[in-house]
């Protein structure tokens, strides 16, 4: 036992856990892009992101796609792990 209460010393949250502030931070941002996003929820806020700023949007999109390509699986199918975007031109799509 360690000398706080009966805790072992060294043991606190599992790795990759998140702090009870920090969890509270995320679904409050959540929350927001929810509401923000009117009938449509948050698909409708990160739409109109998507559009006013797509540097900003598709950056977004790189942090929650895979990040390398590992070749086929057993049917046949590509397992995607990565992905690289590149920007040419404007920062503002046509229209």
């Amino acid at each position: 036992m360690g000398k706080h209460g009966g805790k072992r010393s060294g043991a606190g949250r599992p790795k990759g856990s998140l702090s009870e502030t920090t969890q509270l931070i995320k679904d409050a941002i959540l929350k927001a892009a929810e509401e923000a996003g009117g009938e449509e929820g948050m698909v409708g806020y990160l739409k109109a992101r998507a559009i006013d700023t797509p540097t900003a949007f598709m950056g977004l999109l790189g942090k929650v796609m895979p990040t390398q390509i590992e070749g086929t699986g057993a049917d046949g199918a590509i397992k995607v792990t990565g992905l690289r975007i590149s920007f040419i031109g404007d920062d503002k799509p046509d229209g």
